[in-house]
């Protein structure tokens, strides 16, 4: 009977310590604490495309049949979804990248599950898939959650190529 005493004392108490304490939650953009519900700023500065912003600022492919980019910065486009582990792995990779090429590239993201027709439009079957835009030439689709070393590389290969030949 001891023991059970004790064994329910300390449940309780860890109980009470959970509850009690206000435990912190975080989601991107969410924190509770002690059951409110506080919203916290974004700390994203990537834009998430919807059709309608995609065909304005990447490609129409409902008016072009050829790839003709839209945009005045090259770009690398992440299709991803919430539920996706990769791709929770390469957000914050993502987010390192749109703070070190500001100004140099642009770095959007689609939602897979909300942007369906996009999604079906380029083909993408596995996710992230990220598609690198230059503003010459053909974009360039990577799949899986690369590490942001080969990130950095295709980005200066890819995207940033054209920039370096026209400086000289």
């Amino acid at each position: 009977m001891k023991r059970l005493n004790l064994l329910s004392g300390f449940f309780l108490t860890a109980l009470m310590l959970t509850v009690g304490c206000g435990q912190v939650e975080k989601n991107s953009n969410i924190q509770t604490l002690k059951g409110e519900i506080i919203k916290t700023k974004r700390n994203t500065e990537m834009e998430h495309l919807t059709k309608a912003t995609f065909l304005e600022k990447v490609f129409n492919y409902e008016q072009n049949k050829e790839w003709k980019y839209e945009g005045d910065l090259p770009c690398l486009i992440d299709f991803y979804a919430d539920w996706c582990g990769p791709c929770k792995m390469v957000a914050p990779v993502l987010e390192e990248l749109s703070k070190e090429y500001d100004g140099k590239i642009r770095i959007y993201k689609v939602d897979t599950e909300d942007q369906q027709e996009l999604a079906a439009a380029f083909g993408i079957r596995s996710i992230p898939s990220l598609l690198f835009c230059p503003k010459e030439g053909q974009p360039q689709m990577a799949m899986g959650a690369l590490p942001k070393p080969a990130m950095k590389k295709a980005i200066e290969e890819i995207l940033l190529a054209n920039k370096e030949v026209e400086a000289n």
